[in-house]
């Protein structure tokens, strides 16, 4: 039972029988999960009729910060429709890309905090893109109530280590790759950091060391398909099923199966995103 907790069947690359061919390989896949995620209008339209089509998919929607430029108050307003269709979990992917710089800081900036509002109206999660503005996306959420008290008393307690119960402010850092230190931060603000590809790279140290750090409960897998294709398939197209080897990729890192950690990782996600 795996889930990928962030895939692009939404890519605007694919045609229509790429996309039909796609999804008839995830349904014949050990994927009992996936969530197609939103980065503009059209992707997140394409996410909600691809999750109201296949029993296995759900849909994220909102603006990623490249194309926050093609943002306004209308496209808000239809996002925040499409958050209230049924299979809809959360609003991303939303954030800040200061490494592309596609859309200017200060227009990310602002449409980001807009679609943060726009969930906490909502009360939904929020799945989070950052690269290369660690400092700005973290005082950000703060700043828009993200972590608060009050975001956590709507979602029910994450089951932490031994047990206990946690608060959940229902932020995922999506494909994390950041330090270890910066994982510690984000888990005490009650936030959940997702494990992308790269984790499977031979030199990749950073991400190894933060899913040492971290405790499983606060751990998802993805694959960000079509893109981060984990080895031994690097240099390929990504896809939902490969999630399998970053999965087995945490799973050795933690010193568990590959089961426990494929079960883990789905339940985590299905807490996440309040599937039953």
């Amino acid at each position: 039972m795996l889930f990928d907790s962030h895939t692009h069947i939404n890519n605007e690359n694919y045609t229509d029988e790429q996309r039909a061919a796609l999804i008839a390989e995830i349904a014949a896949s050990d994927v009992s999960y996936a969530m197609d995620i939103g980065f503009d209008l059209a992707s997140s339209v394409q996410a909600v009729k691809d999750a109201q089509e296949n029993d296995w998919c759900y849909a994220v929607v909102g603006f990623h910060p490249h194309d926050a430029k093609n943002m306004d108050d209308m496209t808000l307003e239809l996002i925040g429709g499409l958050a209230k269709k049924d299979k809809v979990k959360a609003i991303g992917e939303i954030g800040l890309d200061y490494y592309y710089d596609h859309s200017e800081r200060d227009v990310q900036q602002f449409w980001f905090r807009r679609q943060i509002q726009l969930a906490n109206q909502l009360k939904m999660p929020i799945v989070i893109h950052t690269r290369e503005a660690d400092q700005d996306t973290m005082a950000i959420l703060k700043e828009e109530g993200a972590f608060s008290a009050e975001r956590q008393s709507w979602f029910p307690k994450r089951r932490g280590p031994e047990g206990k119960e946690l608060a959940d402010s229902r932020v995922l850092l999506h494909c994390f790759s950041s330090s270890k230190e910066l994982a510690n931060q984000y888990v005490k603000l009650g936030a959940t950091l997702s494990i992308c590809g790269p984790v499977t790279f031979k030199n990749n140290r950073r991400t190894k060391e933060v899913v040492e750090t971290i405790p499983m409960e606060f751990l998802l897998v993805e694959t960000d398909a079509p893109y981060l294709t984990p080895e031994p398939f690097r240099g390929r197209p990504n896809k939902s099923p490969y999630v399998e080897y970053t999965t087995r990729k945490v799973a050795e890192i933690k010193g568990i199966t590959y089961e426990e950690a494929a079960r883990i990782t789905c339940e985590n996600a299905k807490h996440f995103f309040n599937i039953d």
